[in-house]
């Protein structure tokens, strides 16, 4: 079994610096202005330079062409990571500005939001499982909440997914267990407060994820 690891809201090169010492798979850069660990696309490209031999992601909510041309411009993602209500057919446009591909996250609370992302099948390059926001949030993720990630046990789909929602160095191998992932992606339960990483946390999540797998980086 081999685990992808991202980590994602990263803002600072030390943060950076921490994940790809750590042996991150993907780095994750929300260009999103109200996500608390959100940066620009000039900041992310700044940042991302330091990214070794990982991917970067950028992460987008419903971008308009001008922002995919900033962020094509100021990052050069090799991913973008769509949170938003994007259409199949809009995921597949937005492969013109990522150099390996697209992802689209989905909000899980039950076996019928799971299944919503049979449409995307085809269109995009990996799915991204996080929890449903909270009603009335100004943002569809990053919220650090947990859901029953065992909806996703019998999840099967050519398309490769991330497990996202609630990860944290304590709980991220039974939340693999649970799951059956292949890869995880935490933000939050490796922050010492709200857009801020820990930079002990983020080797400890690695380290728990690779250890539940009894792999090294994949």
């Amino acid at each position: 079994m081999s685990i992808g690891v991202k980590i994602c809201g990263l803002n600072s090169p030390e943060a950076v610096a921490a994940s790809v010492d750590a042996g991150a798979d993907y780095l994750g850069f929300i260009v999103f202005e109200k996500s608390p660990r959100a940066v620009t696309a000039a900041e992310a490209g700044t940042y991302a330079k330091g990214k070794g031999s990982a991917s970067s992601v950028a992460v987008l909510v419903d971008p308009d062409d001008a922002m995919l041309a900033r962020v094509l411009t100021g990052m050069a993602p090799d991913y973008i990571q769509l949170h938003g209500q994007e259409s199949p057919q809009r995921c597949q446009d937005a492969r013109h500005y990522a150099r390996r591909g697209v992802w689209k996250a989905f909000g899980i609370a039950s076996a019928a939001d799971l299944q919503a992302a049979r449409r995307y099948e085809g269109y995009v390059d990996g799915f991204v499982f996080d929890a449903k926001p909270p009603a009335g949030a100004d943002r569809p993720g990053g919220w650090g909440a947990a859901y029953d990630w065992s909806l996703l046990h019998d999840f099967e789909s050519e398309t490769p997914w991330l497990l996202s929602g609630g990860l944290t160095p304590e709980n991220v191998a039974e939340a693999l267990a649970r799951s059956g992932a292949r890869g995880v992606d935490v933000a939050s339960g490796v922050e010492s407060a709200p857009g801020v990483k820990d930079l002990d946390a983020i080797p400890a999540f690695i380290g728990a994820a690779r250890a539940a797998s009894g792999t090294s980086r994949s």
